[in-house]
């Protein structure tokens, strides 16, 4: 299979960002001594201005689950472009049996999505797009295909510079 390329970006220090929760499961485990209870969380960070980023923490106690997912998610942050409070251009994007489809909004039309992509689209600072989830419903997966989504959009700025096309001053700025 071909390697996607999407735009990861590195954790700063002094970026802040907000997280959100977006599932967190029990997990048993039977043994000769009885039931252990353990946690998983799934967490997606942002800044709201065009970065964004999932992690699942594992632990004993659900606040550290969700901490260790925090940490997780700085790991995996992915730069979106986006163009007034919407994003560029359609997307569709495949995690597993999740999959997702992206599309520009007009201003005002706000987030329209489901739970776990609404969560991972206000955490990149997305104010206006129409989102759906085709397949699975597991928030895991739709979470990761949404990111993944996000991560092949790409400027028109961009494509115009290797198609070598010139842009009006509408697109610019």
């Amino acid at each position: 299979m071909s390697k996607v390329n999407v735009n990861k970006v590195k954790a700063a220090g002094d970026v802040e960002l907000k997280e959100k929760v977006v599932s967190i499961n029990r997990v048993v485990k039977t043994t000769k001594g009885g039931r252990t209870f353990s946690f998983s969380a799934l967490v997606v960070v942002g800044n709201e201005n065009g970065v964004v980023g999932q992690g699942l923490g594992k632990a004993k106690e659900v606040q550290e689950a969700i901490t260790k997912g925090i940490e997780d998610a700085k790991k995996n942050l992915v730069k979106v472009p986006i163009m007034h409070g919407t994003i560029p251009h359609d997307q569709l994007a495949k995690d597993g049996a999740a999959k997702v489809l992206i599309k520009p909004a007009a201003h005002g039309a706000g987030v329209i999505a489901g739970g776990s992509m609404r969560a991972v689209l206000e955490s990149a600072g997305i104010t206006d797009v129409l989102a759906k989830s085709l397949g699975s419903a597991n928030p895991h997966n739709v979470v990761k295909a949404t990111i993944k989504a996000l991560g092949l959009l790409r400027e028109p700025i961009q494509v115009a510079k290797t198609r070598n096309i010139k842009l009006s001053k509408v697109f610019n700025g």
